[in-house]
């Protein structure tokens, strides 16, 4: 892999295949790089992830706003979204 920087921050990026899904993220600023087609792929994961969920009901992601903060840690690994389950906690 060639060594790639971060268009944010110049930092280093890491390169990590996903669910099919070829993901940059950069080790500085911690963005995530990927084509509109590993979108695409990530967000027919992500659907299908809660179409097998069929009997357990989860909660949409917020919308993020400025203002917001980080949830504290939970000691409980349940995901609550096949996104979470990309680069584990």
């Amino acid at each position: 892999m060639a060594s790639m920087t971060c268009p944010k921050c110049q930092g280093q990026m890491s390169e990590y295949h996903r669910a099919g899904a070829q993901i940059a993220q950069c080790e500085g600023c911690e963005g995530v790089f990927l084509d509109r087609a590993d979108l695409g792929l990530l967000i027919e994961e992500e659907n299908a992830w809660h179409e097998a969920k069929s009997g357990y009901h989860t909660q949409p992601l917020p919308k993020i706003t400025p203002t917001m903060t980080a949830p504290p840690k939970s000691t409980k690994a349940k995901s609550r979204a096949f996104i979470d389950t990309l680069f584990g906690a």
